[in-house]
């Protein structure tokens, strides 16, 4: 997949990139406003929790709404944005995630779980096409060598709007979180009950809706800044490249590696409010979720820099098994050590996602934009692990036992990166026409 500025020849984009300097600030917008979002399900998780008396794997079906729409939009999205271009594309994503946000008005006036997941899931659909949109284009914006460097970049962005989404959200959304009320009452005094708590989770997403709507403007202002957008091939062609093990492996590794990021995030609000670890109240423990994604960005600034110069391979298997040592501490240990090494996880996060990805596809050449499609769907992951770790920990009654789930994810991603640590064949021009 190749694009064309106005300013651009095809001289220009002959070893895979295109030279726009001026849409880099909008592909970081993107990056930046998705992951904010994204992130402000671990503070809607507490309070759904209580609110509808759900054990762990129920309030876990959150993410599962949500980022089963990557496994179901993604190929669709993708199709769309080879219609009608990057820019028109990201418009369409932003209104449908604005659409997302307004449907929290009638999930609260029906005081229905079932009516926030779908809320969640159209949401969530918008961020799958504004994703589609935003990972090839942040490829094709400079040298295919430094791809893995520019990616780690623009994901620090991504890290910045998890940041600082959930420490607003906590106190917007966590600070009038009742205490197990819903579960004394019943009938029309509990859906009652939940129309008036779920006021102010609206009034946050009706002000994102706004917000969606002015960045969706501006987008649809800048609409014509890429011209002779030419995006070839089809867009289930990817899958064919699965047949290649260090493609499959990667993409393996994506479904495990959002899976286990989510799982974490999802259960920090919990895990800190008991007694045998920080025993906070819901709003201070939301206040430090920030610190879980904030390793992330501090991580992926420096990562974007240390990628240049070590084995991207080695980098992703040290990361992996730190995160696994963090664990081990975490679920052994009680108190502060026991509530802070499970934050600092998020440091070890930091530059996996991109490394990942851009390791996955190593050597796809002409393929790559196909690679990342499918790479796309493989984020999944994040409404298949969670639900299993939140079943593990209603199962087990222990929250710190749960996490051999993500610790089992992070082993996988570990031998992933001592594999792909050696250079890789490139396809062939056979398989590059396939």
């Amino acid at each position: 997949m190749a694009a064309l500025t106005p300013g651009a020849s095809p001289a220009d984009a002959a070893d895979g990139h295109i030279e726009a300097p001026g849409l880099q600030p909008f592909v970081m917008a993107l990056f930046f406003i998705f992951g904010g979002i994204t992130s402000l399900n671990d503070v809607i998780i507490p309070k759904l929790k209580e609110l509808f008396t759900l054990n762990y794997m129920q309030a876990m079906l959150v993410q599962s709404a949500f980022f089963a729409a990557y496994f179901i939009v993604s190929i669709p999205g993708a199709a769309l944005v080879k219609r009608i271009g990057y820019m028109r594309g990201a418009v369409a994503g932003l209104l449908l995630m604005m659409a997302g946000c307004l449907l929290f008005v009638p999930a609260s006036s029906s005081a229905t779980f079932g009516v926030f997941l779908f809320a969640l899931f159209v949401l969530a659909s918008g961020i799958t096409i504004v994703q589609v949109v935003a990972n090839p284009l942040i490829s094709l914006l400079g040298p295919p060598r430094t791809a893995p460097s520019r990616l780690t970049f623009a994901q620090a962005f991504n890290s910045l709007g998890t940041t600082l989404f959930p420490y607003v959200g906590s106190i917007l959304i966590l600070g009038t979180l009742a205490q197990a009320s819903a579960g004394t009452l019943s009938g029309a005094a509990l859906d009652a009950y939940r129309v008036r708590e779920t006021q102010i989770v609206v009034q946050s997403y009706l002000g994102l809706a706004a917000a969606l709507a002015v960045v969706a403007g501006v987008v649809w202002l800048n609409r014509n800044r890429l011209k002779h957008e030419d995006h070839e091939g089809g867009v289930l062609a990817g899958f064919g490249l699965l047949k290649r093990p260090r493609f499959a492996f990667g993409t393996l590794c994506i479904f495990l590696y959002v899976g286990a990021e989510v799982s974490i995030g999802s259960m920090i609000v919990n895990y800190l409010r008991q007694p045998e670890v920080m025993g906070l109240a819901e709003q201070a423990a939301g206040k430090l979720i920030p610190l879980y994604w904030g390793g992330a960005l501090i991580g992926r600034f420096l990562g974007s820099a240390l990628l240049r110069v070590i084995n991207p391979g080695k980098i992703l298997a040290f990361q992996a098994l730190g995160a696994i040592a963090l664990i081990l501490v975490s679920a052994n240990t009680t108190g502060t050590v026991a509530g802070y090494s499970l934050l600092a996880i998020g440091l070890m996060n930091s530059i996996m996602f991109p490394t990942i990805f851009s390791l996955g596809c190593e050597g796809l050449g002409a393929r790559a934009a196909d690679g990342s499609g499918v790479i796309c769907v493989a984020i999944v992951g994040g409404a298949v692990i969670p639900p299993l770790t939140g079943h593990v920990a209603d199962l087990s009654g222990h929250l710190a036992f749960a996490l051999v789930v993500p610790a089992l994810c992070y082993l996988v991603i570990a031998a992933f990166g001592n594999f792909a640590r050696r250079p890789v064949e490139p396809l062939e021009p056979a398989d590059v026409r396939a």
